[in-house]
Parts: C-alpha cells; structure tokens; sequence
C-alpha cells in the first residue's frame, strides 16, 4: 500500500500547496486517489489552521474528505496537545464525520489511554515506533491494525528487527532526507510506505515539488522500479 500522507504538523508558509481546510484535504485526497492511492492521512485543523482533535472540527474535515473519495480510508493524526482522550471520546457520535484509522505515538504521555478512547469509538489505531524503545513498547498491545514504523537509514534495520517479528502489518517511511531512501527501502522489503508533503517539501532530485500530486505520482514510479522482480 502506498498511503498519501496530505499535511502532517507543517505551516503554511513551509508549501504553498499545503492542505489545511477541508475543501483543500479533499481535493488533494481525490487527486492521489485517482492515480491509484487507496489511503490517506492527514492533521485536521481548525479555522487558524492549528492541528485539532476536537468532534465537530473532525467531522467536518473527515465527512468533506469522505465525500470526495468514499472507500479510500481515512486516518488522522492525535499528535496534537490537549486532553487527547477526551477529544476521541467526543468523536463516539459522529457517524460519517469519524476517521477510520487513527496514529498514536507509542511512548508520548498517556498513548495507551488514547489507544482505549480509540477503541471504545470504533476507530482502528495505527502505532507509531520511532525508536528502539517504542517498538519495545507496542509488543503487548491488542487490536492493533498496523505499526508504522518512521526510520532513518541508520536505525532502520534495528527497528525492523524489533517489530517484524511481530506478524503486523508495517508502513515504513522517513522524512526530510530520509524520506525517499526510506520509501524506496520500503519498496524493496514488499512494507507498505506513505509519501506527501508532510514527510517532505521536495523531489528525489531536490526540487521542490509542486503538490501532493507531485509527490505520490513520483513515489508510484519510483515503487514500480524498486519492487522484487
């Protein structure tokens, strides 16, 4: 699976194509999934633009994005500062407006109360390990959908290690500099992977890239050369 990952926690004066409102999340997520992307993820944010976990602003963004590409799943980030189990808790009545999947970063403060308040909403979790401590971590959590795993090209084979042994679904990726040898990385190990300008602003070459669309378009090529013959 290539997921596209739409905006993550950058600003808006980091892209000019950045996706923040709704209106602007589902065009971006309608163009990936034309050129074939079955998932994507995203920050919700408010009216400033600041990452939200709060219902009424969840379920605008999601129910506009789900309009635009129903079938493709949807999934969010909790990285955001607040009560973060309260915020999912308020996402229990909201029907077409809940993401299907969520992330939670394995080892931030109160993440295994997050992953409850996610189950008791129905939502799917997705556990982020970025270190050899954190894959420690996620071996005894149950209902588990997939561990995405954020790597360098040092630390990668350490992490693998940890979680492979696991039999979860993994969705490698880097960011920055590391974001394209990690893609590729992924390609060559069959992992799932992501790609968007929330991971990076720029093409394998150094450009920066015009979009979102650029991005998945060039991770797609790049997937089809390094896959296992």
């Amino acid at each position: 699976m290539l997921q596209a990952c739409l905006n993550g926690s950058r600003t808006a004066q980091e892209h000019p194509a950045l996706p923040l409102s709704p209106e602007r999340l589902a065009e971006d997520a309608a163009d990936v999934a034309a050129l074939g992307v079955t998932s994507v993820h995203f920050h919700p944010r408010d009216v400033i633009g600041a990452p939200t976990l709060v219902g009424p602003e969840v379920a605008t963004t999601i129910a506009t994005v789900r309009a635009a590409v129903p079938g493709i799943e949807i999934g969010v980030s909790t990285d955001v500062d607040g009560s973060r189990t309260t915020l999912v808790a308020s996402w229990a009545p909201l029907a077409t407006g809940r993401p299907d999947i969520a992330s939670v970063r394995a080892g931030a403060p109160g993440w295994r109360e997050v992953v409850e308040a996610l189950h008791r909403v129905n939502v799917a979790v997705e556990l982020v390990v970025d270190s050899p401590a954190a894959a420690q971590l996620v071996r005894d959590v149950e209902r588990v959908a997939r561990l995405r795993v954020t790597a360098t090209r040092a630390n990668v084979a350490e992490l693998l290690a940890h979680v492979e042994p696991l039999n979860r679904p993994i969705l490698l990726h880097g960011r920055d500099d590391e974001a394209w040898p990690l893609l590729d990385h992924a390609g060559r190990l069959e992992h799932s992977t992501r790609m968007g300008l929330a991971d990076t602003l720029e093409l394998p070459d150094g450009r920066t890239a015009k979009n979102n669309v650029e991005l998945v378009a060039m991770a797609r090529k790049s997937l089809r050369t390094k896959a296992p013959q």
